[in-house]
């Protein structure tokens, strides 16, 4: 029986049970807490693999984006129980792929944020009403299902030393110059504890390549300015055929500041962007299946640094 649920909502206290479950069912499976946030919630890793070639995956940058969480904990558990029952994934075999990469997860970048678009963060609570109070100031954004940013009103995707100022006269152009649901983009680059906590991890492990999921678009981005990254093109044109994804370039406005624009620029690594899905966020769980088989060759091809 699955211990990863994609039927019903995934908020924090299910993607923290879920991941410690994962690891008790499959003891070679690691986890450790990166961080708390502001409001207690931990910020923890999965990860699967003992190969040379690492890569971070990580899912849940914005609060109405939760659906990309179950991508990657049905991922890891597909690929544990694979390597258990000597089998494949994406047609790749599970063991070889274990021995060639290590896999390191951060399932739910943002689970403050995540429990109030999912309701875990409910009316009268503290945590709420301040929120309320912040996305009363913005009319135009539904609340709480328009949601994205964590429960200091800073968009997380927009904390990274990579074009931040160009980020913040952008969206304050825009209207976005104090806490808000969405675009804020924080006093100071690396000012949250959650974009601070994915800085040093990434900077601790050093992969050859991350990965970072949102929705929807059935977009890949794999671009910052014009840094030339050798052999992402290449890398971004396979993850596009086997995910049937467009590999696109980000509109101006939306060039600056990302955790995949940051490692682009200081790690002159290949860094993707990968909008999965189509629709209005939150997607619902009834386009899951579809999601989750359209980017199952994309976490596959990543980790082996080539198409099957």
């Amino acid at each position: 029986m699955a211990i990863v649920k994609t039927d019903v909502p995934m908020t924090y206290a299910r993607c923290e049970q879920t991941i410690l479950e994962l690891v008790k069912a499959y003891p070679f499976l690691r986890t450790e807490v990166l961080t708390e946030t502001a409001q207690g919630r931990n910020l923890r890793t999965l990860v699967i693999g003992n190969g040379p070639r690492k890569v971070i995956y990580s899912a849940a940058w914005h609060a109405n984006e939760w659906i990309t969480t179950p991508i990657l904990l049905k991922f890891a558990e597909e690929f544990a129980e694979a390597i258990q029952n000597g089998g494949a994934v994406f047609g790749t075999d599970a063991g070889d792929l274990a021995a060639k990469a290590t896999v390191y997860m951060v399932p739910m970048v943002n689970p403050d944020g995540v429990d109030l678009v999912t309701g875990a963060i409910g009316p009268g609570s503290r945590a709420y009403e301040n929120a309320a109070q912040i996305g009363s100031d913005f009319p135009a954004i539904p609340f709480p299902e328009g949601w994205k940013a964590n429960l200091n009103g800073v968009d997380l995707n927009l904390q990274f030393p990579a074009g931040w100022l160009r980020a913040r006269e952008i969206k304050f152009t825009q209207g976005f110059n104090r806490p808000a649901p969405r675009d804020y983009v924080g006093r100071s680059p690396l000012s949250q504890r959650e974009s601070r906590a994915m800085a040093g991890y990434t900077e601790y492990i050093d992969p050859a390549l991350v990965l970072a999921y949102h929705t929807q678009g059935k977009e890949i981005y794999w671009q910052f300015l014009d840094y030339e990254v050798p052999g992402a093109r290449e890398l971004g044109e396979q993850l596009a055929r086997v995910s049937g994804y467009t590999l696109s370039e980000p509109a101006e406005v939306s060039s600056y500041a990302g955790y995949k624009d940051w490692f682009i620029k200081d790690f002159r690594k290949p860094g993707f962007t990968v909008e999965a899905g189509a629709g209005t966020n939150p997607l619902p769980l009834s386009q899951f299946d579809e999601i989750y088989q359209d980017n199952l060759g994309i976490l596959v091809t990543a980790a082996a640094g080539s198409a099957p």
